[in-house]
């Protein structure tokens, strides 16, 4: 059940506080408190903003990748089209279908351009989140306050004992929720990886060379193995990304088979239906963890 805006009070104070947090000194908790508040609202504007940089990058890959259906299905069919009229005009099928095929090199370029984007939002939600915590510099006589995702001291936890930055919500409230959040989109992420590869692959005729160079454990970017890493996609033991899941469901693992071309227009409606669907991700409880958020740190985050 998900947890209304109106519960955040009760669901603050459900959480228990971390034993290895002792609450510090009346003194240095005045020092760290504003300084707290301050890094938690920079943190959250970051996420809001990354946030709104995936829609606007899967939104822009969802188009791409229609005009890429759109055209390999024109190519596809060309040569049993009936051409009326310009059936007497020399070498139009062949010039079309050069044509269709540099608007395919395009599309799969902006595609891939995308799907990049998509996975660079993610990687700065990441990097938001190990990044709530407010940790004091290792000296103790300074007044000084360091932002970062590992203290310098490393007794100090970083979350105030576990006290309320705010109002109600402590630290680790803050980083539930981002985690929450986060994790909607990185199952999201893995499951159009596997439209991206699906879809490219579908540029290619059957029997083509090239149609054996796409696949689940092969990189669609140079570095883009890299950035699964930093993100935790990227599975050392199988040295491939993670398989794709629905939250809460198995799923297959598209490594184990080789996709089938030519692909017909049905299924790739499905794929692009897929794409617009955003299957893991709850709409309605992501703009609940922000409201709550908002509510907290009284500021407007979109």
């Amino acid at each position: 059940m998900q947890t209304p805006v109106s519960c955040k009070n009760k669901e603050a104070n459900q959480q228990q506080k971390p034993l290895s947090s002792p609450s510090p000194s009346p003194s240095p908790l005045r020092q760290w408190r504003p300084a707290a508040q301050k890094n938690l609202r920079n943190q959250w504007s970051k996420l809001s903003s990354s946030n709104n940089s995936w829609f606007s990058a899967a939104s822009q890959a969802r188009s791409h990748a229609t005009s890429l259906v759109n055209v390999y299905l024109s190519q596809r069919y060309l040569r049993d089209m009936d051409l009326g009229a310009l059936m007497d005009m020399p070498s139009i099928r062949q010039h079309t279908e050069e044509k269709l095929a540099k608007r395919q090199v395009i599309y799969h370029s902006k595609l891939l351009s995308s799907y990049r984007d998509m996975a660079s939002s993610v990687a700065h939600m990441v990097q938001s989140s190990s990044s709530l915590r407010c940790f004091f510099k290792a000296s103790s006589v300074s007044s000084f306050v360091q932002f970062c995702n590992h203290p310098e001291d490393a007794s100090d936890p970083g979350d105030g004992g576990g006290v309320p930055v705010f109002s109600f919500l402590s630290i680790s409230n803050f980083e539930n929720l981002a985690q929450e959040l986060i994790e909607m989109f990185l199952l999201e992420l893995n499951l159009k990886r596997l439209l991206v590869v699906e879809l490219l692959s579908s540029i290619y005729k059957e029997g083509d060379e090239g149609a054996n160079l796409l696949g689940w454990c092969y990189e669609l970017y140079p570095g883009e193995f890299d950035d699964l890493r930093m993100i935790n996609m990227f599975s050392s033991e199988n040295n491939e990304p993670l398989p794709p899941r629905i939250k809460d469901w198995q799923s297959g693992d598209p490594s184990t088979h080789q996709s089938k071309c030519p692909r017909n227009h049905d299924v790739l409606q499905v794929y692009l239906t897929a794409w617009l669907a955003d299957v893991n991700i709850d709409m309605n409880r992501m703009r609940e963890i922000f409201s709550i958020v908002e509510d907290e740190i009284q500021v407007k985050l979109s």
